[in-house]
């Protein structure tokens, strides 16, 4: 079971997001890469039965680069049916992570909803609700898990 993280953070916040969802994954004992997206392999998206992408908004869209590794390397993985999450910090109006999860689900991704949007810097209670989308995922990879084997036993 694995899971990865994948952000693009220009002040720090969406990072700061990435880091704390990687912790609710892995407090469910799921392994779990949190990465830049500049740091992210095709193989590690493969590998991962759930897929977490964040990005800041930048006049109301995602940037630029976060965009191309959605329409490229997000894409050319087919990570069709694999699990999916959006996230992101906004100054003003917080699309990024919308069109993440539209992207997410017109490549076949179960998205959990609603995405998660953090105005500005997150707050410790911002964290909390982070670390729960992280145990969400977490959980939701481990149920498709235990229905595959079960699956497979039949």
């Amino acid at each position: 079971m694995k899971a990865i993280v994948v952000y693009l953070s220009t002040s720090g916040n969406t990072k700061a997001m990435a880091e704390a969802i990687g912790n609710g994954i892995e407090s469910k004992n799921v392994d779990v890469k949190v990465v830049s997206f500049y740091d992210a392999k095709p193989e590690d998206l493969n590998e991962a039965e759930a897929i977490a992408v964040g990005s800041s908004t930048f006049y109301y869209k995602m940037l630029l680069p976060m965009e191309k590794f959605m329409n490229e390397t997000l894409t050319a993985t087919n990570p069709q049916g694999k699990l999916g999450a959006a996230f992101g910090s906004y100054g003003w109006s917080g699309e990024a992570p919308i069109m993440i999860a539209e992207k997410m689900r017109e490549l076949g991704m179960t998205v959990i909803d609603p995405v998660l949007r953090i105005l500005h810097t997150p707050t410790d209670k911002d964290l909390q609700e982070c670390k729960r989308l992280g145990v969400d995922i977490a959980e939701k990879v481990k149920q498709r898990s235990k229905k595959a084997a079960a699956e497979m036993q039949q």
